[in-house]
């Protein structure tokens, strides 16, 4: 889960608050005197020094105060250097305490305490020079995902139906995609249009991503039917490695084209999918190479995933459903 990424303009340095802006953060935090001079700047969240209380961890006493702050709605940050055990007793309390960092491997180790780490980092300017870092590792990413080789077993035309583009506003690179199929028990890795033809020339910010129907993997262990994507919306860009990372939907193409209707196997499990019959779309083999539709053939491996089914308005559910 991506985490609230804040920086510390105070006191006040036009250099670091643009390095902030431009890195995407969520909030900066400053003098009260200097908040509408930062809000001049770019449109962001500033939260002046008296909204927020920063408690320095040094004893039991410490933790108690963090407690009591954080359980009256306060927003809290444990100053930099607190040892782990401290603020682990902390987060065993109470959610919504952040952590002062400086460096990218402090913010790594906030984020990882107790496995969910805390909710809100907070960059001070010594961590400028890991900024962006910081803000593409702990808010960007997603984690990993498993994902495995599955045998095709069947490539069938299937004759038109409505599919979806999904133009994000980001540059997406060879072995990247989004995980869409029929069921969400089993999701197929289907490829960005990062590759040029004789005849197309790529469009790396879109994945021809499938039919209307279609699940698709999101942010927070969720799915989403294709239809219902939007621009603005974020969605969850996965690699071949299984390394997985947000983008923001800039544009969705509705169309009607020829379609295929592919089916895989990964052990007994079979999964299916919907895709466009074009020679632009395309899935994954097992090594990262991105492998057209039109040149698949049955006996061919491709990367999916399988989880278990059952989903109820996109959110996990402990149902006996049966998807295919």
């Amino acid at each position: 889960m991506s985490k609230e990424i804040w920086a510390k303009a105070a006191p006040f340095d036009k250099k670091f608050v643009t390095l902030a802006l431009e890195s995407g953060v969520d909030a900066i935090l400053a003098d009260d005197a200097d908040v509408k001079k930062i809000e001049a700047l770019g449109r962001v969240r500033v939260v002046p020094l008296s909204a927020v209380d920063v408690v320095a961890v040094a004893a039991k006493s410490d933790e108690e105060e963090a407690v009591r702050l954080a359980s009256q709605g306060r927003t809290v940050f444990l100053a930099r250097g607190c040892e782990i055990i401290p603020v682990e007793n902390i987060l065993a309390q109470v959610a919504g305490v952040g952590l002062e960092a400086a460096s990218l491997a402090e913010a790594k180790l906030a984020a990882g305490i107790l496995e969910r780490g805390v909710d809100r980092i907070l960059v001070l300017p010594e961590g400028a020079a890991d900024l962006k870092k910081i803000v593409a590792e702990l808010k960007i990413s997603q984690g990993t995902m498993d994902l495995s080789p599955a045998v095709i077993t069947g490539i069938t035309p299937v004759g038109l139906g409505h599919r979806v583009c999904v133009d994000t506003i980001s540059m997406l690179r060879t072995g990247q995609g989004m995980l869409v199929g029929n069921s969400s028990a089993f999701t197929f890795l289907v490829h960005a249009e990062t590759e040029s033809n004789p005849y197309v020339a790529a469009r790396p910010f879109r994945i021809n991503a499938g039919a209307v129907h279609a699940y698709a993997a999101m942010p927070g262990d969720k799915t989403r039917y294709l239809e219902e994507l939007a621009a603005g919306d974020e969605v969850l860009i996965v690699s071949a490695t299984g390394e997985t990372s947000l983008a923001v939907v800039g544009r969705v193409k509705v169309e009607v084209r020829p379609m295929l209707l592919i089916a895989a196997k990964i052990g007994d499990t079979e999964g299916r999918i919907f895709l466009q019959n074009a020679e632009t779309i395309r899935v994954v083999r097992p090594d990262g190479s991105p492998v057209s539709v039109v040149t698949l053939r049955v006996g061919d491996e491709i990367l999916c995933r399988t989880d278990v089914a059952g989903r109820h308005f996109g959110m996990r559910i402990a149902e006996d459903i049966k998807e295919g």
